[in-house]
């Protein structure tokens, strides 16, 4: 499988967040809710992933720094 590029994977992960807090104020406004679901399709496709919860996982353990045997988000104690 091909691997995006960690700095478009955090491009992806900023827009993806900013486009939610900007859908939580304004619910009715689909042009934002295509966007975000163009860009949670992206996340999707770059991380090889069905959901939007576990692209956004799977992205965040891409990054420089990301702790890769650390499965505490997926495992909550």
């Amino acid at each position: 499988m091909l691997m995006a590029h960690p700095a478009v994977l955090r491009d992806l992960i900023d827009q993806y967040e900013a486009l939610a807090a900007v859908d939580a104020s304004r619910a009715d406004s689909a042009q934002v809710r295509q966007r975000m679901n163009d860009v949670a399709y992206t996340l999707c496709v770059s991380t090889g992933t069905r959901d939007i919860d576990a692209a956004l996982i799977a992205a965040r353990h891409q990054l420089p720094g990301a702790r890769p045997l650390d499965d505490s988000v997926l495992n909550p104690s």
